[in-house]
């Protein structure tokens, strides 16, 4: 009995969209994709079609094996490229590493314009400019990666001055203990993200308080009363219109008359 051949682990991924997000230079980085890409191609064992590796001749008996893994690979790095992406990279006769190559070269193209560009978008980032804490976190972290990939390495505490430093002023105390602390990336973010929780419960405690001193949260505080003297006023101010009606001014003569029928 012959012993059949193991199955290559490549086969056993039916579709690399769910490991390897898209790449599109935006929301997913250069840096971000290779990285990711080359953990799973090193995982299911195909690393060597875009480290470099020379393939096997014609002649070896594995060459067939490794040609159909080739176009399997090639056909991960074709599914997980955006559509503009993708058109300038397709090729029928391109080979696994000539496509991984080309991608390399579209990113790192033009190296001073870009970082000069990333550089300038990475110091004016800022949370009053993003849609929300965690996009703030998102935006700058990325903008490291992709000056990463113009040779210009963002360190750690660069990157946690900068994200400090874009902060508005009620979160200068915890600003002002992140920096004389060195706190990491990590801690940072908690740090600042507890203190926007915080903020964000003590406007809601705030919206809820009671107007005045003793009013039940969330009840209308009762209308004010009326001065006792503003009610003498009005009962005297009727008491006199009454006796006007019966002096010299009425036209109809003596006693009640008509006067009283005008409702007085």
């Amino acid at each position: 009995m012959t012993d059949q051949k193991a199955l290559h682990p490549v086969y056993s991924v039916t579709n690399i969209q769910t490991k390897v997000r898209t790449l599109d230079g935006v929301k997913v980085t250069y840096t971000s994709w290779a990285k990711l890409f080359k953990l799973h191609a090193k995982g299911y064992e195909v690393l060597n079609h875009i480290d470099g590796t020379e393939p096997p001749s014609k002649d070896d008996e594995s060459y067939d094996s490794w040609v159909k893994i080739h176009a399997i690979v090639l056909q991960w790095i074709y599914g997980t490229l955006s559509d503009d992406l993708l058109v300038r990279i397709l090729d029928y006769e391109t080979t696994t590493q000539k496509a991984w190559n080309k991608i390399q070269t579209i990113f790192q193209n033009n190296k001073n314009s870009r970082a000069s560009s990333l550089m300038h978008a990475f110091t004016t980032t800022t949370l009053a400019s993003c849609s929300s804490l965690n996009d703030y976190f998102h935006k700058l972290k990325d903008i490291a990666e992709q000056l990463s990939d113009v040779d210009q390495p963002v360190i750690e505490s660069r990157l946690v001055l900068q994200m400090v430093q874009g902060l508005p002023p009620e979160f200068d105390t915890t600003a002002q203990f992140i920096n004389q602390s060195n706190t990491s990336w990590d801690d940072a973010r908690d740090m600042i993200d507890r203190e926007q929780r915080r903020q964000a419960a003590r406007q809601q405690h705030s919206a809820f308080a009671a107007p005045r001193t003793g009013q039940t949260p969330g009840i209308p505080a009762p209308p004010l009363p009326v001065h006792p003297g503003q009610q003498f006023d009005q009962y005297a101010y009727r008491q006199n219109n009454k006796g006007r009606g019966r002096g010299r001014g009425y036209r109809g003569g003596r006693g009640r008359g008509r006067y009283n029928q005008g409702g007085y």
